[in-house]
């Protein structure tokens, strides 16, 4: 038995499935406690109670996704509308330091990645699936590569990656929260918003009205830059520049929010934007998770199994030990060593789930939310690629 489901229910079970794990952290305080995002929640009981009416062929979900991407559109673009030049000039160094950190774990990725596949007699393909290619790089990542590996020698390739992103995907989501939990209380770390914003700009963004009349207009902003980033991303098309769709939305919104700072035209209404953003998040990444397809785990054998479960190992030392001391060893820093989990292991959404989780909890890290959707999103796609060609020709 099949249940097929619109773009609209499967909207609504994806907020069903987000209120579901928000209960569920209530009655569970360890997942609250360690900072699990309750679409993570929801979204992997949904999906382990998929897993188990499919194979029991009792029923299968089939969903419509389509909204998906709206979502996520909304949630990025509220991001840009963060990026003011005075954050810029403050956090733009951190962009640098943080592309070098993320790229320097691709490498590590794939060097544990191939050097554990030797050690086990497998292809050495296999282990550049299980590095940089799906854990840095994510689903996306990983379909664009498989096929160039399948005509390397690396038999089911597509499923390998498509098995091995699952696996980051849901690791990545998990263990985020509680390394960023972990570095704030162990070194007794605050929120330090006074860095990047002054006392008049706090105090005006918690003295801005939140009603009908702004959030409509906030949210007349965030669809006006996503409309004209979709231009903007058809005129680098032309000039041969590919770049994630948020990304051209994210510049439109930065570009409007600092035009109207320096001309006092207008205002961006921070605390109505961020609801829409959060609103957007929720739905994008329940949605993303309701829609695992957990069965292909199932081609985890072996050697995959190895491979991953170190990957994860590596990942959670490296974010404790590496990103938070070299990107600050503040609390911005501990916020972006859990997303650097999500990104790291999954997908950039996931990564700013994590951060949000953390935020929730101890307060405010506007550096981190600047800093990581940049390189998260953009600029560590070059680097990976680079590096895992270099592989691939290396030990193919």
């Amino acid at each position: 038995m099949q249940i097929k489901m619109d773009m609209m229910q499967t909207t609504a079970l994806a907020v069903v499935v987000y209120y579901f794990g928000a209960w569920l952290k209530t009655k569970w305080k360890l997942l609250d406690r360690f900072c699990i995002p309750a679409p993570v929640v929801g979204g992997l009981i949904f999906a382990i109670l998929n897993l188990i009416l499919k194979q029991s062929g009792i029923l299968q979900f089939n969903l419509d996704t389509t909204l998906q991407k709206p979502f996520m559109m909304i949630f990025f673009t509220s991001i840009g509308f963060t990026a003011s030049l005075e954050l810029v000039k403050k956090g733009g160094l951190q962009v640098v330091v943080f592309w070098l950190v993320a790229s320097v774990l691709c490498i590590i990725q794939d060097g544990a990645g191939v050097a554990l596949a030797k050690v086990m007699n497998a292809n050495p393909l296999l282990g550049l699936v299980c590095g940089s290619v799906t854990m840095t790089g994510g689903h996306g990542t990983g379909a664009a590569f498989a096929p160039i590996f399948e005509k390397m020698g690396l038999q089911g390739a597509l499923t390998a990656a498509m098995a091995a992103a699952t696996w980051g995907l849901v690791f990545g989501s998990l263990i985020g929260g509680p390394v960023g939990k972990r570095l704030i209380e162990g070194k007794g770390l605050k929120p330090r918003p006074e860095l990047y914003t002054s006392a008049e700009e706090q105090d005006a963004t918690k003295n801005e009205v939140i009603n009908y009349e702004e959030i409509f207009r906030s949210l007349a902003l965030l669809l006006i830059a996503i409309g004209v980033g979709a231009v903007l991303e058809n005129f680098f098309k032309g000039l041969g520049i590919t770049l994630p769709s948020y990304v051209n939305s994210m510049i439109i919104a930065a570009i409007i929010l600092n035009v109207g700072e320096s001309t006092g035209k207008w205002h961006i209404n921070q605390q109505c934007t961020e609801i829409l953003g959060s609103i957007g998040l929720n739905v994008f990444l329940s949605m993303a998770l309701i829609g695992l397809k957990l069965w292909e785990l199932a081609a985890l054998a072996g050697p995959m199994l190895v491979i991953l479960i170190t990957q994860t190992i590596i990942m959670w030392i490296f974010a404790t030990y590496v990103t938070f001391n070299l990107v600050g060893k503040d609390f911005d820093a501990a916020v972006m060593a859990a997303g650097h989990c999500g990104f790291g292991m999954g997908a950039t959404p996931n990564a700013m789930a994590n951060m949000r989780s953390v935020v929730e909890k101890f307060g405010s890290a506007p550096r981190a939310f600047f800093v990581l959707p940049i390189v998260g999103a953009f600029l560590i796609d070059f680097t990976n690629a680079i590096i895992i060609t270099t592989f691939a020709n290396i030990f193919h």
